[in-house]
């Protein structure tokens, strides 16, 4: 059956924004996208296209919806709180019990949470 992830898709009213989050804070590239008709952009992570941005969509009122967060194992701890704090993005930084995994939270522009891995060997 399934055997890993794909993509997934964020909505935004503020693509520019978006775009800043996904690339600048978090390091994804944007990268070759088909023509689908339709407005967007693909963010890659290597040769995979891992999130996908859509701007012609109508928000949902509640904008996080029935999906909680997405998690991404990271690298570089120090430098992302850095790059969060300088940017005044709010984030929950705490231990994951046992593994002591450095598990990372914030919240996108458009209001969809975003977890961040850690190795537990990482500094703060």
């Amino acid at each position: 059956m399934i055997q890993g992830l794909n993509h997934f898709t964020v909505l935004t009213d503020d693509l520019e924004r978006t775009l800043d989050f996904y690339v600048h804070t978090l390091g994804l590239k944007p990268g070759p996208r088909p023509d689908f008709g339709f407005p967007g952009v693909w963010l890659y992570v290597g040769d995979a296209a891992l999130v996908h941005i859509l701007s012609d969509r109508k928000l949902p009122v509640q904008r996080s919806g029935a999906l909680d967060h997405v998690a991404f194992s990271a690298r570089g701890l120090a430098a992302v709180v850095a790059q969060l704090e300088s940017r005044k993005i709010d984030y929950e930084l705490r231990r994951q019990p046992e593994s002591n995994i450095w598990q990372l939270f914030c919240f996108d522009p458009n209001g969809a949470q975003v977890e961040l891995d850690f190795d537990a060997a990482e500094s703060r």
